[in-house]
């Protein structure tokens, strides 16, 4: 599973073991624990990656296996793709933009998106 940390200083990705329902009732719990509101819906996900990142071939192969239609790629310009993924948005309220958005496919995928993130990450780091 990959979840998708929203903050006011940017994105965070991370692939998470635990398996989705189980991510989605320990935030139930923690929220009625500590007596705070909570916000759960269906919804989608993007973010840019570079055209030419490695292993994005490598991706999109994996997505013709999965079938699933959970992510899609899509051409921005001739630098950047858009990927975009389907799942489940957990915030505080449905105004806030900081959240938490949970998704899950292939374990293949999942690895492919995933290190395509470490990647860029480390590229936009290297720049900075």
């Amino acid at each position: 599973m990959l979840k998708l940390t929203y903050t006011e200083v940017g994105l965070h990705l991370e692939r998470v073991a635990v398996p989705l329902e189980t991510l989605i009732a320990q935030r139930v719990v923690l929220a009625l624990r500590a007596g705070q509101p909570m916000y759960i819906e269906p919804g989608k996900a993007s973010f840019l990656l570079p055209a030419d990142a490695a292993g994005l071939f490598q991706l999109e192969m994996a997505l013709r296996l999965d079938q699933s239609q959970v992510i899609t790629i899509i051409p921005v310009d001739d630098e950047f793709v858009e990927v975009s993924l389907h799942g489940s948005w957990i915030a505080d309220s449905v105004e806030a933009h900081e959240g938490m958005f949970i998704t899950a496919f292939s374990d293949r995928a999942e690895f492919f998106v995933y290190k395509l993130w470490q990647v860029t990450q480390a590229q936009v780091s290297s720049l900075a």
